[in-house]
């Protein structure tokens, strides 16, 4: 019978190798802009790019669905997502982590609310 200290760099590997086949997965930081539905958030997330042709710095918003398994996420919290296997017609991204707010964008959110 193995040992268990022969069996851990073997776990080591397979797991190493499964994260080297799934390639690197995309992350955006988001604000979660309705959290109604079970189990999910939709995350607005912003990116500024310059204009193709004039040069102006534009922001542009995208929206995702994203998988809230824990319902930790409540609207106006900042999120890390990332990329996943489709979870159903419209989410395929997971929230990894709820960031913390600052104390002027908690104030901002609570205001809104009201």
């Amino acid at each position: 019978m193995p040992d268990q200290t022969s069996i851990q760099p073997a776990v080591a590997a397979v797991a190493a190798a499964g994260a080297r086949e799934r390639g690197v997965r995309k992350e955006f930081v988001g604000t979660v802009t309705s959290n109604k539905m079970e189990k999910t958030v939709v995350v607005r997330v912003e990116r500024r790019v310059p204009h193709p042709k004039y040069g102006k710095v534009v922001t542009k918003t995208s929206k995702f669905y994203a998988h809230n398994d824990e319902n930790k996420a409540k609207l106006g919290d900042r999120v890390r997502i990332t990329e996943t296997r489709p979870l159903s017609k419209l989410k395929r991204w997971r929230v990894v982590e709820v960031l913390p707010m600052s104390h002027k964008a908690r104030a901002h959110v609570t205001q809104e609310e009201v």
